[in-house]
């Protein structure tokens, strides 16, 4: 079955609607009708033959399609039944020669049954505002790291990503991109790009792998400490890490030992300071036992 012209938003409405099919807002569906700007970011994706690649969201396969070309092993994770059947008519082929898989249903409830020994070179996706950030903080926390990852998300979500320390962006979910990942912006693209029209505008961006990774002696120890320090921003460092630890006086240790100010917020805190921070407290607690 022929694919429809991704550029063009009439062919991808007269196949949804010969299909009886119609676009679902709850899972965030907007096709990128730019084909040059497809190509630029898949050009960012950097794939050739036999590369391994995860895309989430394929809709009616116009990434999809730019992949397969480049002679990668494609496994897709399709929520939408409908398009889910289209794309598996439109990719046929590449199915038939073990270039394509399909996954259907909940990336967030899938993803992990598909990790084996070895980890897919890249992870790719336009992926919808209400899954980006669990998603991507999700893969982190399981100490999944790809070699590359490109994904176009709202604007909103890139900024938190990028975020420095005190910024009104940077939080938990922005130590935890940029202490695993490198985060670089790759076009920005307004609702023009996209049929239908959102109403927000998006970014594309490119991951890859912080090389100081993990930069801490106990990663699982980092993640819990880091997401606590955010969990009540108007509250001081001294003040979650208690709560965090159940323990005033070890908070004040750490964070002494730390040479921290336990007045200071979390949002003002460096990725180094945290790390070095989760290392004091390793060590006390460890000391402790």
């Amino acid at each position: 079955m022929k694919h429809p012209d991704y550029n063009s938003p009439s062919e991808l409405k007269q196949i949804l609607d010969l299909n009886g099919f119609s676009m679902q807002k709850k899972f965030g569906q907007n096709f990128l009708i730019n084909g040059d700007a497809r190509k630029r970011i898949i050009d960012a994706l950097d794939v050739n033959e036999n590369t391994t690649v995860w895309e989430v969201g394929p809709g009616l396969g116009a990434m999809t399609n730019e992949i397969l070309e480049r002679g990668a092993n494609l496994t897709v994770f399709e929520i939408d039944r409908g398009f889910a059947m289209l794309i598996s008519k439109f990719f046929e082929e590449y199915s038939e020669n073990k270039k394509f898989n399909l996954i259907e249903g909940d990336v967030l409830k899938t993803w992990k049954k598909q990790i084996t020994e070895n980890i897919p070179d890249r992870f790719f996706g336009n992926l919808p505002y209400n899954i980006a950030a669990t998603l991507i903080a999700d893969t982190i926390e399981k100490n999944i790291r790809f070699e590359r990852c490109v994904f176009t998300i709202q604007k909103e979500v890139a900024l938190r990503m990028a975020a420095k320390p005190g910024t009104e962006d940077y939080s938990s979910f922005s130590v935890l991109c940029q202490w695993a990942y490198n985060v670089n912006p790759i076009m920005d693209l307004n609702g023009n790009n996209f049929w239908p029209r959102p109403n927000v505008d998006s970014r594309s961006v490119l991951l890859t792998p912080n090389e100081s990774f993990p930069g801490c002696n106990n990663p699982g120890l980092f993640i819990k400490m880091e997401r606590a320090l955010f969990s009540s921003r108007r509250k001081n460092l001294r003040n979650n890490l208690t709560v965090f630890l159940h323990n005033n006086d070890l908070a004040v240790e750490a964070l002494t030992k730390a040479q921290i100010d336990p007045s200071k917020r979390a949002e003002v805190l460096s990725i180094p300071e945290m790390l070095r921070l989760s290392d004091v407290l390793n060590d006390l607690m460890q000391d402790n036992k």
